[in-house]
């Protein structure tokens, strides 16, 4: 999913530095390596089993403040 500030959201299917498979992880960056990052940053010595973009595409048309009013007042 894009963000307004430049920012995906990507899902991560990671290995434990102790073994365990953990999935579903949903982190946001400015790209893959960024996101990565982050998620090294919590989980120290992890290894990445699967990333992917979770949403909508990078390209995707920013939402206007109009377009969000719109759909409230439907």
């Amino acid at each position: 999913m894009a963000l307004g500030n430049g920012t995906v959201k990507y899902g991560f299917r990671i290995r434990t530095r102790t073994g365990m498979v953990v999935d579903n992880l949903t982190i946001h960056g400015r790209d893959e390596a960024d996101a990565e990052r982050k998620l090294r940053q919590m989980y120290l010595h992890c290894q990445v089993l699967e990333c992917r973009t979770v949403g909508g595409s990078r390209n995707a048309d920013p939402v206007s403040f109009e377009d969000v009013v719109s759909l409230v007042t439907k």
